[in-house]
């Protein structure tokens, strides 16, 4: 049986997920990082993207993390989002509006807006679509 690693996914509103990984794949702040088993301690933030865990047999599942702070231990991985789905339950079409709504709003340079909260806001739309667009590639046609 392989090494496994206790792993904890929450977000503001509940957990996500809890149980059992071979590895974990996480989107940190200047990069991502790669968990396994017996991993250093860390605790580091995360910019919103894809947090990748691969079950004991191989399965991989992803979800979703609006960005947070991962914490590290040799037996448990914690992951806290604001923000934190399953990959398969993203909306494409709220995430492909919100996109172009921070587009538009960082464009119009006239327009009195908070540009960390447009930018931020861009960055979780695209992070999103990258996650749905590597589902994809990964269904059976």
């Amino acid at each position: 049986m392989a090494m496994t690693v206790h792993v904890d996914i929450v977000s503001a509103e509940s957990e996500i997920f809890s149980g059992l990984a071979e590895m974990v794949v996480a989107p940190a702040e200047l990069g991502d990082i790669g968990i396994m088993p017996r991993h250093a301690p860390l605790v580091t933030k995360l910019r919103p993207g894809e947090v990748r865990v691969t079950h004991p047999g191989g399965e991989e599942e992803a979800f979703y993390v609006s960005g947070g702070m991962i914490e590290v231990q040799p037996h448990v991985v914690t992951v806290l989002s604001d923000t934190a789905l399953r990959a398969h339950d993203l909306d494409e079409a709220a995430a492909m509006a919100a996109k172009e709504s921070a587009e538009r709003a960082l464009a119009d340079r006239q327009a009195d807006i908070d540009e960390a909260a447009a930018r931020a806001q861009l960055a979780q739309a695209v992070a999103q679509l990258q996650a749905l667009q590597r589902l994809r590639r990964k269904l059976p046609r």
